[in-house]
C-alpha cells in the first residue's frame, strides 16, 4: 500500500505538508475505495498506539495522519449521502 510508505516516510522525516496528506488519501480512495481508507485507518490506529507507547518523537504526526484520515472518511460519507 503506497499510502503506508508515504506515511512511514513522513514519520521518519518528522514532517509532511497537509496537501501531500490529502493527495495520498485521495489516491488511496481512488485505488481501493472506502475499504482501503478503513484499512489504512486501522493501520494508523495500531501504529499510533505503538509509537505513543514507545515515546517516539513523531507520535503526534501519526495522530495527525489518523485524524486526517478519519475526517476524510467522514466527509466522503457525508458527500455520498
Amino acid at each position: 500500500m503506497k499510502a503506508l510508505t508515504v506515511m512511514a516516510d513522513s514519520l521518519r522525516a518528522g514532517y509532511i505538508h497537509p496537501t501531500h496528506v490529502l493527495n495520498t488519501l485521495i489516491e488511496l480512495e481512488n485505488a481501493g475505495g472506502t475499504a482501503a481508507l478503513r484499512e489504512f485507518e486501522a493501520h494508523l490506529t495500531s501504529g499510533r498506539q505503538a509509537l505513543t507507547e514507545r515515546g517516539h518523537p513523531h507520535a503526534r504526526l501519526a495522530e495527525a495522519w489518523l485524524q486526517a484520515t478519519r475526517f476524510y472518511l467522514q466527509e466522503s460519507q457525508r458527500g455520498a449521502a
